[in-house]
């Protein structure tokens, strides 16, 4: 017979088993041994762009890198670190049409050291730096994977309009093919003699040829494309600049949804109703979820030569009660309002969030941001500002009667007319709730299409050399 445990016996082991339930459900951050680093979380933000690579830590992090060539493969060694789970779930992060990695690998090097290795798709110039706690971030290590060769857009972009005149052309040349081979093609309209009744069949004449249709000559393959003067000069390309992005998630609406994702859609949406055009086609600063800085926004616009450069937010205040679109243009002076300013305050902080890499900015750009704006662009971005405010009016409610301006810093290309626009409160729950309905996108899309198009009725641009580098 058994032997009943004493309870004070039966306390100690219950303790004992919850110690260990605690020590197996704790958090990486309370496995991580004394005096190392503990991960807090790791994200992969792949792109055409770069690829993005964080580790997100509860203390700094110092990291060393090397390439290695046949295969080309990036090594980091990551020190005061030991292999954790929370550093394994970068395996199952890298997606499989990422364009720079291939595969990864982790493991412990040597003790306190973790080493990292990226097998590669291309050879990359990678940049590796530190971040330090901002908003809800804590310490963070970046990887950032660019290509070494880097992609002229503008060619891109000639490319795609003369690849969608081919398609047009070719499509013109099939149908029209098919309408002459029906005209040609004769209809038999003989009624049908029925057998005669003998028992011997009748012998038929021996089957002639078929008779001989016109065949339409298969169309000559179109010349390749070839940059031409004139082709350069009758291209309008619009810059358009989905906010935020990546690690800077920008507002965020009480139930949760994200002005990156609402922006980025109602870019693509807008972009694909511009590029019907013929003459238009569309660069965007960003395509994905991923973070572009804002001197890179204005860089970008700058590559393309661009026409226009149009901004899209949806911002939030202190408090939910405000609501309606805005448009803003640039200011050489003073905000024209307190909200204004600090938006434009807000906006600007954008890279903090999104993790700039300060050592490698471009001088001549932080010049154009500081002091190259001019007054005839202001004056453009006022009248392109007007059309586009004037048709959101017919879509929903206005935060202001008028163009707004103030110092946003992707507003600051000094030859092209730029405008910021805010598609409505994130903020608030209404506005929120329009903001993801696909209905609302489309009506904002058809506003923000049609102010483009009178803008350019009443303001044709003018013939430009667009140099292609």
């Amino acid at each position: 017979m058994s032997v009943p445990a004493h309870p004070s016996s039966r306390r100690s082991a219950l303790r004992r088993m919850g110690g260990l339930a605690l020590l197996l459900q704790a958090p990486t951050q309370l496995l991580a041994g004394p005096g190392l680093a503990s991960i807090v979380a790791v994200r992969i933000w792949p792109a055409q762009d770069y690829t993005r690579i964080t580790i997100e830590s509860d203390r700094p992090l110092v990291a060393r890198h090397s390439l290695v060539t046949g295969p080309d493969r990036l090594v980091i060694d990551v020190d005061d670190l030991d292999l954790s789970p929370g550093l394994r779930e970068l395996l199952g992060k890298v997606r499989p049409d990422d364009p720079f990695i291939e595969g990864l690998r982790v493991g412990q090097n040597q003790p306190r050291v973790v080493r990292i290795v990226l097998d590669l798709k291309q050879a990359v110039a990678p940049q590796v730096f530190t971040l330090q706690p901002v908003a809800a971030y804590k310490h963070r290590l970046v990887l950032d994977l660019y290509p070494v060769q880097e992609r002229d857009p503008l060619l891109v972009l000639i490319r795609e309009k003369e690849a969608a005149e081919r398609a047009a052309a070719q499509s013109v040349q099939d149908a029209l093919g098919e309408l002459i081979a029906k005209l040609d093609k004769p209809e038999s309209t003989a009624p049908t003699r029925p057998l005669p009744a003998a028992s011997a069949p009748e012998r038929l004449p021996a089957a002639s040829a078929p008779p001989v249709v016109a065949q339409t000559p298969a169309p000559a393959p179109l010349p390749p494309p070839s940059m031409t003067k004139q082709q350069l000069d009758r291209l309008i390309v619009i810059a358009l600049d989905p906010g935020h992005g990546g690690e800077d998630p920008g507002a965020v609406g009480p139930s949760g949804l994200k002005e990156k994702d609402v922006v980025l859609a109602i870019g693509l949406k807008l972009r694909d109703r511009l590029d019907k055009h013929p003459n238009i086609r569309v660069m965007m600063t960003r395509d994905a979820d991923f973070f572009v800085p804002l001197h890179e926004r204005v860089r970008k616009a700058r590559r393309v030569q661009a026409d226009l450069f149009v901004s899209l937010h949806a911002d939030a205040f202190f408090t939910p009660q405000a609501r309606g679109a805005s448009v803003f243009a640039l200011s050489d002076g003073a905000a024209s309002s307190a909200a204004a300013r600090w938006m434009a305050d807000k906006e600007n902080a954008a890279d903090m969030i999104g993790g700039v890499n300060t050592k490698v900015r471009d001088a001549s750009v932080l010049r154009t941001l500081l002091d190259l704006s001019t007054t005839a662009q202001i004056k453009d971005s006022l009248k392109l500002g007007g059309e586009v405010l004037g048709q959101i009016s017919r879509v929903g409610k206005l935060h202001k009667p008028r163009v707004e301006q103030a110092g946003f810093a992707v507003l600051k290309a000094p030859d092209i007319p730029s405008i910021l626009v805010e598609t409505a409160f994130i903020s608030n729950p209404e506005e929120e709730a329009k903001l993801s309905s696909e209905a609302y996108q489309a009506q904002l899309v058809d506003a923000i299409a049609t102010g483009i198009s009178r803008y350019f009725a009443k303001n044709p641009p003018l013939a430009r050399n667009r140099n292609l580098t």
